[in-house]
């Protein structure tokens, strides 16, 4: 009985192990990124909004009527198909699946992701703003 109890506490203490090490492994431009799709996939354009670069929210404010669009659509998938890391920049080809709330009508895209690293901030910025669900539309 005493070396099941063994096997088992050791089991647990390298489950736990595993689990704290990868949070500290995962990089700042990864944790930006997971946040970002995150927000994305899940509706929260507003949250997303927050992680798109300061000096290009500022020079192309986002509009009530632009993120009432964004209301009409649901994120269906959100697949990473790329990624191209750097030490100040990095892109990352996205495919997105797009659902029109009102027809019910599903299609997806394509979408290129270009982060940039703000040293004076110390962190990952999306340049570009918001996907654009309508390109061609």
């Amino acid at each position: 009985m005493r070396g099941w109890r063994l096997v088992v506490t050791g089991c647990v203490a390298l489950l736990l192990a595993a689990c704290a090490s990868t949070g500290k492994e995962m990089s700042e431009l990864q944790r930006a990124q997971y946040s970002w799709s995150a927000a994305i996939r899940w509706g929260d354009f507003e949250g997303a909004w927050n992680l798109v670069d300061p000096d290009w929210r500022e020079a192309h404010p986002l509009t009530d009527l632009q993120l009432e669009r964004y209301r009409q659509v649901q994120v269906s998938h959100y697949r990473d198909l790329a990624s191209s890391p750097g030490e100040s920049e990095a892109l990352r080809e996205i495919e997105i699946g797009v659902i029109n709330r009102h027809t019910m009508a599903e299609r997806t895209l394509r979408y290129t992701e270009r982060w940039r690293y703000d040293a004076q901030r110390k962190r990952w910025w999306i340049e570009g703003g918001l996907p654009d669900f309508w390109a061609g539309e």
